[in-house]
């Protein structure tokens, strides 16, 4: 895949003439609680009249829907497949947010063939369902799937949690991402600490490493404590951000929404491989054009 084939993922042009905001969130490792910051500030920015979209890209342990309590007809391997457009495997979460949802158990969603990445990128640059926020929920760890999402997106939310193997791995991420593909740019979610200070103590723990040996530039974006709401919200099968709406992690989560709202989506398209095609630029002005 060239540059100049998926160099669209950026410059998304909706009919308010607003460009799309692409945020992946990683974490290196699991178990970091990195979906739940995805589908949490996904609500909250829906509540802030944003229109959301959550793309799972853990292509072979799908959990986005699962820990929604959302049953999938459809998900990305029949998009893959050729048996359904993109728009027809979007499922509806909490406040309105659109989910594409993957699928779970399945090794050959994991190795995708060159073939299949472009029939991905075909899917998506056919979508007719508008949207101002895309986040993407990458997987675990440092696979081609989870750097390819990475450098296609305009912002990089790593979550990171006090412990080593979460400090050690998110370096990791952020030392081949700078060093094999360009990204030299962070955003730091320190996520289920005790306090703010436990929050920027941990930042300094990465900051002090990645300052040392990388040429890269790491901002602390939230701070999400630890919360029993969270715990309580799991066994019911809802986010916090809806069962508890003045809980401490639904205070953090609004704040995210609001920094995310904020940042500028670039005027022109970035240098990292990106995912969609320009035809989707393309048919966007074409139908602003036909409605003029």
């Amino acid at each position: 895949m060239t540059q100049d084939q998926a160099s669209g993922l950026r410059m998304m042009n909706q009919p308010n003439n607003e460009k799309v905001k692409v945020i992946a969130v990683s974490g290196g490792k699991g178990g970091v609680g990195k979906t739940s910051v995805s589908i949490n500030t996904a609500v909250a920015l829906a509540e802030k009249g944003k229109r959301v979209l959550i793309l799972d890209a853990d292509l072979g342990l799908a959990n986005v829907d699962v820990m929604l309590g959302i049953r999938a007809e459809k998900n990305l391997s029949h998009v893959l497949s050729g048996e359904s457009e993109l728009d027809d495997v979007i499922v509806r979460g909490p406040k309105g947010i659109g989910i594409i949802p993957a699928t779970s158990g399945t090794q050959a969603m994991v190795e995708l063939t060159s073939a299949q990445h472009v029939g991905l990128i075909r899917a998506f640059s056919e979508m007719k369902t508008q949207f101002d926020v895309l986040i993407v929920d990458t997987a675990a760890g440092i696979s081609d799937m989870v750097l390819s999402f990475s450098r296609a997106s305009q912002d990089v939310l790593i979550v990171v949690c006090d412990e080593p193997t979460s400090i050690t791995d998110a370096y990791a991420l952020i030392k081949i991402l700078s060093r094999e593909h360009g990204v030299f740019r962070f955003k730091i979610v320190a996520n289920m600490v005790r306090s703010l200070r436990e929050g920027m103590e941990l930042f300094a723990k990465l900051s002090k490493v990645t300052d040392r040996f990388l040429d890269v530039a790491l901002e602390l974006v939230a701070t999400v404590p630890y919360d029993e709401n969270l715990r309580k919200s799991v066994r019911k099968q809802k986010l916090v951000t809806e069962a508890f709406p003045k809980s401490p992690a639904t205070i953090a989560y609004h704040g995210l929404a609001n920094k995310i709202i904020s940042w500028s989506v670039p005027t022109q398209p970035g240098g990292h491989l990106e995912f969609f095609i320009e035809r989707l630029v393309q048919r966007n002005d074409d139908e602003d054009q036909a409605s003029e």
